[in-house]
């Protein structure tokens, strides 16, 4: 399955699924980050990290760890 690590700039993806567990994965929801959002990736970094993403109308930045535990349909 593909990972929000995975989206390229330009793309908006919907999140399928979260993974982790305990306090990373609640972190991951605090930033509004949950199951059937829609997440539009603005920029990445020149050295791949972090991503800048749209998410529920505010810019998030999302280290490339964090990014990898969210599942996306594209």
């Amino acid at each position: 399955m593909k990972t929000l690590k995975d989206a390229r700039v330009g793309q908006t993806v919907t999140v399928a699924r979260l993974n982790g567990t305990g306090p990373v994965k609640r972190r991951i929801m605090d930033m509004g980050i949950t199951k059937g959002v829609d997440i539009y990736v603005r920029k990445v970094a020149p050295l791949g990290d972090p991503m800048e993403l749209n998410v529920r109308g505010y810019e998030l930045s999302v280290r490339k760890a964090d990014a990898e535990m969210v599942e996306i349909n594209e």
